[in-house]
């Protein structure tokens, strides 16, 4: 029997959550829920699944086991507690909050209940990810010295104003580092390891009737000496792949997007041949570089397939709630930096004040 899903949240990246249950063998789309209904209606009339306007009602259907978070990032903790609380599996859409404490909520009403948690980052499935990451865990970089994070994107202001939410502290919990660049956040954090030390600089300076910054600059203190880069804009036209840059004394890779475009090694194998020809395939289209319904669903797909491995085998899956909470935690560092001019170590108190709400030309103030 297939195992039966259901989306919290029905605006645009519900889409990409219906169409990658419909490519994860053996799960189903059976329900999905939003407050507003007519929502709701539109995805179930797409997706052939049952629309629901009570969330109570949803999580008593009996033919439900997972549920997916899409709502605005600020309005995570509520339906994914209440899920967990029904006995169901959560899967929460990035961030899985926008502040330590509704992460920390979120975790733990998972564990009391039982049931798995994931947050989705699909950058991390993809083969060019996996390849980084082998060959971090090879050691074939020597020391690693620098890791670095990209993402010079755009978005036009009326991104910015067809959504009440968006570019809001409340609900989207920052700009471009909390809403677009935290993929590559996590990508970094995952091959780099933990951040020790952050100091940064933000502002808001292409776009209008928003809180949040558009353009942020970090440099990172890894906790194996490492140094790094963590620039992220949504102000920059016409906007370009995203790049993830690691290096070391004995190799250095870049990734662009889903493409490795560098992959130099003091010491070769066999398996660098293969990934020399991949090289000249570029497969990466523009991504959501300037348009944010341009990504495909795929790794959100290979990541559902994780998550019913894990359910199945009573294991975590690969990306689990506190694999979540370290991206939140470390661009919280990067505002609270920014905000105070000063660096700020981690990790953070669980529940960092932070008093930004305005931005500067220079900092959050």
């Amino acid at each position: 029997m297939a195992t039966g899903f259901g989306i919290i949240g029905c605006g645009m990246i519900a889409n990409f959550h219906a169409k990658a249950i419909g490519d994860t063998p053996g799960a189903k789309l059976v329900a999905c829920y939003d407050t507003k209904p007519a929502a709701a209606e539109r995805l179930a009339a797409s997706f052939g699944c049952k629309a629901y306007a009570n969330l109570e009602e949803m999580l008593a259907d009996p033919a439900l086991d997972v549920v997916t978070i899409g709502t605005p990032s600020g309005a995570h903790m509520e339906p994914a507690v209440a899920a967990a609380r029904a006995g169901k599996h959560v899967i929460v859409e990035k961030p899985l909050e926008i502040t330590l404490k509704r992460c920390d909520a979120i975790i733990e009403a998972c564990r009391k209940a039982g049931v798995v948690l994931s947050t989705i980052f699909p950058s991390r499935f993809h083969n060019s990810s996996v390849e980084l990451k082998r060959a971090v865990d090879e050691g074939r970089f020597g020391r690693l010295t620098v890791g670095d994070a990209y993402v010079k994107w755009y978005r036009t202001q009326q991104y910015y104003d067809s959504g009440a939410w968006r570019g809001t502290w409340e609900l989207d919990g920052g700009g471009a580092l909390m809403n677009q660049a935290i993929h590559s956040v996590d990508l970094l954090l995952w091959l780099m390891g933990p951040a020790v030390e952050v100091r940064a600089q933000t502002g808001l300076l292409a776009h209008e009737r928003i809180a949040v910054e558009d353009v942020a600059m970090a440099t990172v203190r890894f906790a194996n000496g490492a140094l790094g880069v963590i620039e992220a804009s949504t102000a920059i036209y016409p906007g370009y792949l995203k790049r993830i840059e690691i290096h070391g004394s004995e190799g250095s890779a870049v990734m662009e997007e889903e493409d490795i475009i560098k992959w130099d090694f003091l010491k070769k194998k066999a398996r660098d041949a293969e990934i020399q020809k991949k090289m000249a395939e570029r497969i990466s289209g523009g991504g959501g570089a300037a348009d944010p319904a341009a990504i495909g669903h795929h790794g959100h797909a290979r990541q559902f397939r994780d998550v019913l491995q894990a359910i199945k085998k009573g294991r975590s899956p690969l990306i689990d709630g506190a694999e979540g909470r370290r991206s939140v935690e470390l661009i919280l560092a990067i505002y609270k930096a920014a905000e105070t001019g000063r660096a700020v170590s981690l990790p953070l108190p669980a529940d960092p004040s932070l008093k930004a709400r305005k931005v500067g030309v220079g900092n959050l103030r």
